[in-house]
């Protein structure tokens, strides 16, 4: 590896990073994060060309190390742990010679944007729960944006790492975060890495495929609620040209029945016995796929078992529903489908076609991670392309398992590579498609697994070593 470090890391995990410790230092003690841009910040000044938030460069960060207080020059930080344990595992630097500590790419330089929280309004109508983080797309869309100025072509590549996700969302790669994450994988020396996330085995998606001969049909999804579930907002997508309508009952034997979805107005639901409210709204054609979109937002839903009934009507020979619950943290008790696939539980945006998109395993017995995210994507499209280790990863503030960790791993893999490509000659102008395939060739396959898979991805797992 080259010591004039002329590619670099970028990590867009939400909660920022302890920029003082030492696997983000040079061997002089000086820092190797370039820049980061704080969005929860007001009171600095922000990036050139931004309007919010606060940006800290390298000689600012800096200063902060080599103070008594760093925090009192660069008041950013991570809370969390998570941000800083996934730019440790992509990009940390080797503590005791790589003995106790190294990052997949231990010489690479960081950016780190730390987004700005989704708005009351927002996490009220999502019913997230206090102290849970959630992002809004378009904070996500403008950190998207600062970090993909700091490529220069031929000269800095830039891998960009992405530890957040979603069930909202047509998990078809159809979003307009989704999009504009495939148009900078697009682009040359960016690479773009996304974990699949972790909602294998949740029990929150639900799919049936049917055939069907110009006839109505109709399938029942029921789902379990636990006590004092404040509520949540569900998806249900369907497929041109085929329509939908909906029945609920709920615990207690109370039916909505089947609704009109000829307005376009939010059509509210209440109950006789329960205080159980229900707003659907209906999108006939969905702005990013053209698919019928259905969303339901539950309040204060009866714990029990609630029937949602759906019927489809075409003349296609085929139809297919998918329906997807929040993920995990935005639940706060057991929420989940009886009748539940794990099948098509990549979260958003990981299923953007051109980003290389991991799930997890476990490199300590070669065994997939259960609560992995599992391909395809709607549709059928081959997602996750490889799997990574994910499980028991050592990060700089002790082991973690996730996605999120898998991605850290991939991005550090990534931005080694863009070393040898572009800073060392090889392939000056490779992006993620290219990256992605010179992985896919050198991925391990199994021969007791066909492949493509939906668990080990598309076409193999990366072996740690």
């Amino acid at each position: 590896m080259k010591k004039d470090k002329k590619f670099a890391c970028r990590h867009l995990t939400g909660e920022g990073i302890r920029y003082n410790l030492d696997v983000f230092k040079n061997q002089d003690g000086t820092s190797r994060i370039l820049a980061i841009w704080d969005q929860t910040i007001q009171d600095g000044t922000p990036p050139d060309g931004f309007s919010f938030g606060t940006e800290y460069t390298n000689e600012q960060i800096n200063e902060a190390v080599r103070s008594d207080d760093p925090l009192s020059v660069v008041p950013s930080t991570d809370t969390d742990g998570h941000g800083t344990a996934v730019a440790s595992v992509a990009a940390g630097s080797s503590a005791g010679f790589g003995i106790n500590f190294g990052g997949a790419a231990p010489d690479a330089d960081i950016v780190m944007v730390k987004c700005k929280e989704a708005k009351g309004y927002l996490r009220d109508y999502y019913l997230i729960p206090d102290g849970v983080p959630a992002y809004c797309d378009a904070n996500i869309g403008m950190a998207l944006k600062y970090l993909d100025q700091f490529a220069e072509v031929r000269e800095r590549p830039v891998v960009i790492c992405i530890g957040m996700g979603t069930n909202w969302g047509d998990h078809a790669g159809n979003s307009v975060l989704a999009r504009y994450l495939d148009r900078i994988a697009r682009k040359r020396n960016r690479v773009v890495v996304v974990g699949g996330g972790n909602e294998g085995n949740a029990g929150h998606h639900f799919q049936r495929l049917f055939p069907m001969e110009g006839a109505a049909v109709m399938q029942t999804a029921e789902i379990r609620v636990g006590n004092d579930e404040p509520g949540f907002v569900m998806e249900l997508w369907g497929t041109v040209p085929n329509t939908m309508s909906v029945s609920i009952r709920s615990p207690g034997g109370e039916v909505i029945p089947y609704i009109d979805f000829r307005s376009r107005e939010t059509r509210n639901f209440s109950f006789i016995y329960e205080k159980t409210r229900i707003a659907v709204d209906h999108i006939l054609v969905e702005q990013g796929g053209g698919d019928e979109l259905v969303v339901f937002r539950i309040v204060q839903p009866t714990a029990g078992v609630w029937t949602f009934r759906i019927e489809i009507q075409g003349s296609i020979g085929y139809g297919y529903i998918n329906m997807w619950l929040p993920i995990t943290p935005f639940l706060k008790t057991d929420v989940y489908f009886l009748n539940s696939t794990p099948y098509v539980t990549l979260t958003e945006p990981s299923l953007a076609d051109n980003v290389i998109t991991v799930s997890a395993y476990d490199a300590g017995n070669n065994s997939f991670y259960i609560d992995s995210g599992r391909g395809f994507a709607r549709g059928g499209r081959l997602k996750p392309d490889i799997a990574t280790p994910g499980v028991d990863v050592s990060t700089v503030l002790g082991a973690r398992t996730g996605s999120c960790m898998a991605a850290a791993i991939t991005a550090g893999g990534a931005a080694q590579f863009m070393q040898w490509a572009v800073i060392e000659g090889n392939d000056v102008l490779a992006q993620s498609m290219e990256v992605k395939a010179y992985f896919v060739r050198g991925a391990a396959r199994s021969a007791d697994i066909i492949y493509p898979n939906r668990s080990w991805g598309a076409y193999g797992n990366i072996v740690s070593s």
